[in-house]
């Protein structure tokens, strides 16, 4: 198995706005610090021009700002298409960090061990409490972010993905811009059969924040949530999973004005393409079911 792990070839696709320089070289310098063979990194300045980055980093300059997926598509693209130069793609936000320089053996341990294996969620924990947010745990049952799970999605900003499951599934959604367009991808990978893993032992240092901060969360939360069902869900589902989460979001008692931008976005999710429709098996709707999130929340 060992042998199988060393094989495995591993890159990283970090996607920055140009704005958080000393992070990103704190980010590469852990990248860098990882055992085993070095991993190829790329590096797309989304709509922003990059700071000097170290030699024989992949890079480029998008003359705008494509969404998250979109940004990190183009950097799948630079090893080759569907990324296929490499076994393996990290993907990892430019103001996080790799606090163990074990985290790339850890993943190719992974993937060797398990060929089914599609994608790894990492841990998130900020530097300085440790604490790692419930929102930040991909599962329904998030009280204990020190257990690992078989989950059914992922966090964008920390993870693992072996790019045969891009090579038979496709890319992130481009369209989406922002949010969801994991849990797009993670649907997609589990219809073709591929699993998805949480790993509490793989951890990437991040600041708490809020997703709130950006301006266009709510809207785009909508949005996009009505486009995931469109896509993903069997047509009987559809009202089921949108109607559960309408009921949630009334609940969660926004504010007027985020409250607004929501319903703003869940009237755009249908009145505008989701884009191509694939809706997974009923079999994948039971299998998610079994892992503990039916695709109705």
């Amino acid at each position: 198995m060992a042998g199988m792990s060393e094989s495995l070839t591993v890159g990283a696709v970090v996607l920055t706005m140009g704005n958080r320089p000393v992070e990103l070289q704190a980010l590469l310098d852990s990248v860098a610090k990882q055992q085993g063979p070095a991993i190829e990194v790329a590096v797309v300045g989304n709509g922003a021009p990059l700071p000097p980055l170290p030699p024989g980093v992949r890079s480029v300059e998008l003359p705008e700002n494509l969404g998250i997926p979109g940004g990190r598509n183009v950097g799948i693209e630079l090893f080759g298409p569907g990324g296929g130069e490499v076994d393996v793609l990290l993907f990892l936000d430019d103001d996080g960090l790799l606090p163990g320089d074990d985290t790339a053996e850890l993943v190719r341990a992974a993937f060797a061990a398990d060929p089914r294996l599609g994608i790894i969620s990492f841990r998130i924990a900020d530097p300085d409490t440790g604490v790692t947010q419930r929102r930040h745990v991909p599962r329904l049952r998030a009280s204990d972010p020190m257990r690992s799970s078989r989950v059914t999605t992922f966090l964008g900003g920390a993870n693992a993905v072996r790019t045969a499951v891009l090579e038979e599934v496709g890319l992130l959604p481009a369209e989406f811009f922002y949010a969801h367009e994991e849990t797009d991808l993670a649907w997609r990978a589990l219809d073709a059969g591929w699993m998805i893993d949480y790993r509490s032992d793989l951890v990437l240092h991040h600041p708490a924040t809020s997703p709130a901060r950006h301006a266009v969360y709510h809207r785009m939360v909508a949005r996009n949530r009505v486009w995931l069902a469109r896509r993903n869900l069997p047509w009987l589902l559809v009202p089921v999973y949108l109607g559960v989460w309408f009921a949630l979001t009334l609940l969660r008692r926004p504010s007027g004005a985020a409250l607004r931008a929501w319903l703003g976005g869940f009237r755009e999710g249908w009145a505008t393409p989701a884009g191509e429709r694939r809706p997974m098996k009923w079999r994948t709707v039971w299998r998610l079911t079994r892992l503990g999130r039916p695709p109705i929340i």
